[in-house]
């Protein structure tokens, strides 16, 4: 058996620090979300962006249960894409709870409790997971929708406008019912 590198000793430690101290057997399943502050799109993106909407829902929740989390094109029979606000009517009206920026943050901060199965591309491209639980607008005063995407060997993130054609790689991250726990 091959001895650790300190490299790797030192992820393991921070990985443990940054999950709250607790030991993870395999992938996390749920992680808490620190509703303590709010998603700043100023800090996070930069000047003149702001939040327009939230799904009031998800930002109750401390936890998410990441097996119960659902990817959603909403593309209807036939379709194979369809505009950004039409998407995001659709998923208003199908109930879903649309995961928010401080989802987002949370795996972001912390890529490590992100599932090995958002990297998996569909059909050959890359999939980009959507929080539409949070509608920011930028400078411009478009609306955009953050997502994280695997590309490169590594995370990215990036906004995409409402006003564009949505695909289906480009789902959205939601769940169908409420968790047990919210804060």
């Amino acid at each position: 058996m091959n001895k650790p590198s300190m490299g790797q000793v030192l992820n393991a430690i921070g990985a443990f620090l940054k999950n709250g101290g607790r030991v993870i057997v395999g992938e996390p399943k749920v992680i808490p979300i620190d509703r303590t502050s709010a998603f700043g799109p100023v800090a996070f993106i930069g000047d003149g962006w702001s939040i327009v909407e939230e799904d009031e829902r998800s930002l109750k929740l401390s936890e998410v249960d990441l097996t119960k989390v659902n990817f959603e094109t909403m593309l209807k029979d036939r379709e194979s894409s369809v505009m950004g606000e039409e998407k995001l009517k659709r998923l208003k009206d199908a109930g879903h709870i649309r995961l928010d920026a401080k989802v987002f943050q949370t795996l972001w901060e912390n890529q490590h409790l992100i599932p090995a199965s958002w990297k998996e591309p569909i059909g050959g491209n890359t999939i980009y997971v959507f929080f539409d639980g949070t509608i920011l607008r930028d400078l411009s005063g478009d609306r955009c929708v953050l997502c994280l995407y695997w590309d490169g060997g590594e995370w990215n993130w990036h906004y995409f406008w409402l006003g564009l054609m949505w695909f289906a790689v480009r789902p959205s991250a939601v769940l169908a019912s409420y968790p047990l726990r919210t804060s």
